[in-house]
């Protein structure tokens, strides 16, 4: 190993112990035909999720693909703006960059009506101590001149008063309910 040989005008300073620069990275995110058609449609407040050809599972957002199965999905179809909440998270923590959130949010994972998998986004318009698995809800957009071709579109979910869905068919735990249902034991 060679010796490392310090300046004489750096003898006796301090040594550096870390280094903070701001970093920047720009990026181009081109999508792929089923990212390409869901974003399109949610320019026009449509969400369209992929339906898998094995077992006819209802995959939203729409990925081209079934992860489970490793098979093209092709087939498209277009979901309403309404679900469920299947597991959700108080946070009393900000999200860089998202001033506009109010401390303690909740971060959810949405069932919409129909779809077999769910999403993470946020619930407002509800207390948290209101907030439950099961409970009802409905898409928020932006305004329409703010639409664009961007996940960003809805701003958040809210209760629309429904009656909650039985807790063991909320969230995945809905593919066991709908499993047992059609199975002939």
């Amino acid at each position: 190993m060679s010796e490392i040989i310090i300046p004489e005008i750096l003898q006796g300073k301090e040594p550096v112990q870390s280094v903070r620069t701001p970093i920047r990275m720009e990026y181009t995110f081109t999508p792929g035909v089923a990212a390409q058609a869901y974003l399109r449609e949610f320019g026009k407040k449509k969400i369209l999720a992929n339906v898998s050809p094995v077992d006819g599972a209802i995959l939203v957002p729409p990925r081209g693909a079934d992860p489970r199965h490793g098979v093209l999905c092709e087939e498209f179809v277009e979901l309403p703006h309404q679900g469920h909440v299947g597991s959700f998270c108080i946070t009393n923590v900000p999200i860089p960059g998202r001033k506009d959130l109010d401390l303690p949010y909740i971060s959810a994972w949405i069932f919409l009506d129909g779809a077999d998998i769910g999403f993470l986004n946020l619930v407002s318009e509800c207390p948290p101590e209101d907030c439950r698995i099961g409970m009802r809800v409905e898409a928020v957009w932006k305004p329409d001149d703010e639409i664009g071709m961007t996940a960003e579109n809805i701003l958040y979910w809210r209760p629309n008063g429904e009656p909650d869905i039985p807790f063991d068919q909320a969230g995945v735990r809905g593919w066991r309910y709908r499993a047992s249902e059609n199975s002939d034991a």
